[in-house]
């Protein structure tokens, strides 16, 4: 699999992981994380990590294997896609606000939300961070999240 574009970078990957521990004062990845290149290390880690730019219609620059694989796309299609599709549409005005809310906050903690995948698999997101990349000079780049946990939802109508 080729990986190019922006989120390919050990730059881009290195935003993530600061912006990360700068809004919550945390490391994204485990400290005894092997060594490595940035963007391998965070590529292979466990946690799901994707990123988006700041388009008017944010696309989607990082997907880490996590994150692919639970949105069932490769690489080239991921990072191809806008970040809106990843939600349904009758939650993407919600996501919108929310995403809105973490723009002026820097990060957002404990969010949990459905998603879906490309084909059409529905899944909550769990107790996940959402943050603002921000480069050295305070310019926001995009946004990210990570999350550990996710449920499929079964076909059945969840009762809450």
């Amino acid at each position: 699999m080729r990986y190019t574009g922006v989120g390919a970078t050990d730059e881009h990957a290195r935003l993530i992981m600061d912006s990360y521990r700068k809004w919550t004062g945390k490391s994204l990845l485990d400290e005894g994380a092997d060594s490595g290149n940035e963007f391998e290390r965070l590529f292979r880690s466990p946690v799901v990590v994707l990123s988006h730019g700041t388009e008017p219609d944010p696309i989607l620059n990082f997907g880490n294997r996590a994150a692919l694989a639970l949105w069932e796309m490769d690489w080239e299609t991921f990072t191809r896609t806008p970040s809106r599709l990843t939600a349904e549409p009758m939650i993407r005005e919600k996501r919108e606000t929310f995403l809105k809310n973490v723009s002026d906050n820097g990060y957002v903690d404990n969010y949990t939300s459905i998603r879906i995948s490309s084909t059409g698999r529905r899944f909550y997101i769990i107790e996940t961070t959402v943050w603002n990349l921000a480069d050295e000079n305070g310019i926001v780049r995009g946004q990210a999240a990570a999350f550990r946990e996710h449920r499929w939802i079964d076909e059945t109508p969840v009762r809450g």
